[in-house]
């Protein structure tokens, strides 16, 4: 029996690098998805950046949506953007199922804010709009808590309102430091989209 114990902690250990590579790798194809130039445009709104089609489902009206917080690029970013350098397109009255993916050693969490401001001004996200949405967080501890390096977390938001939204990292000075994302909602948007 005591051999066998022995095993067990390698077994368990093999099977968690299994599972945080696979993790991971499907991050990093999502990522490359979602980050790929396409020659896609949409009649309804014109542009002069590439405009990258998002994956969604018409028929219930609800886009797929991979954030990504990546190793490359600026300490605090979404899919390798920061200081609202991504632009995210969606049409009115579409719901938005996200998967939220952290890379980095650094906690981080997903917050859909209805703001007030153009750009973060406070440490606190609450300060400068409210919140709509949380993955990775609660509405009692958004400040200091996130997934950790390797989770993936998803929720399902919407359906949304016409507006201008900011996709934010809601932990203390994270988004105030770069960490926040455009989200336009538009009745002028057919099909969902995002420039980076």
């Amino acid at each position: 029996m005591k051999a066998q114990s022995s095993f067990l902690p390698v077994i368990v250990g093999i099977l968690v690098a299994i599972i945080a590579v696979g993790v991971s790798v499907y991050a990093y194809y999502e990522y490359q998805i979602l980050s790929t130039p396409s020659t896609v445009t949409s009649t309804s709104v014109t542009s002069t950046s590439s405009q990258i089609p998002l994956k969604y489902d018409s028929s219930n009206k609800t886009v797929f949506l991979t954030i990504a917080v990546l190793t490359s690029g600026p300490t605090f970013n979404f899919n390798g953007t920061s200081n609202g350098q991504l632009i995210i397109y969606i049409p009115a009255g579409w719901s938005v199922y996200v998967t939220f993916t952290n890379e980095q050693s650094l906690p981080h969490n997903l917050i859909l804010l209805e703001n007030s401001t153009a750009t973060p001004n406070n440490a606190d996200v609450a300060q400068f709009g409210k919140i709509l949405y949380i993955i990775g967080a609660t509405t009692s501890n958004y400040e200091t808590t996130g997934i950790s390096s390797g989770q993936v977390a998803t929720g399902l938001w919407g359906p949304l309102n016409p507006g201008v939204y900011m996709l934010v990292c809601g932990i203390l000075g994270h988004a105030e430091s770069g960490m926040w994302a455009v989200v336009v909602v538009s009745s002028s948007v057919t099909t969902p989209y995002a420039i980076m």
